[in-house]
């Protein structure tokens, strides 16, 4: 996934909301930063971190559906073992970087 600022700054505020009212920290550097966003998103009792959490799925072309996170999580594993080569590259100020 691309990042670009729309999908930057929705993570950001969605991350600020969710360590005010869950008390998680989610560091945008983690690999799964947006699928732990969105778990934590329908957890929340709160209608506008849910509402980011809609648009954050929508940025990012993932699901926003309860168990969709679990799916999503066992699809990302399994991919990560069919392409060993995906762990040599990185994501720099939005761009891919090969290590």
């Amino acid at each position: 996934m691309e990042l670009n600022r729309e999908i930057l700054d929705c993570m950001k505020s969605l991350r600020r909301r969710l360590r005010e009212e869950l008390a998680l920290d989610i560091r945008l550097s983690q690999a799964d930063a947006v699928g732990a966003m969105l778990a934590a998103c329908l957890g929340s009792n709160d209608e506008d971190t849910r509402r980011l959490g809609q648009r954050l799925a929508r940025y990012s072309d993932q699901p926003f559906t309860p168990g969709a996170g679990q799916a999503a999580q066992a699809a990302q594993d399994g991919a990560a073992t069919e392409r060993p080569s995906r762990a040599s590259q990185r994501i720099y100020r939005g761009q891919r970087i090969h290590a």
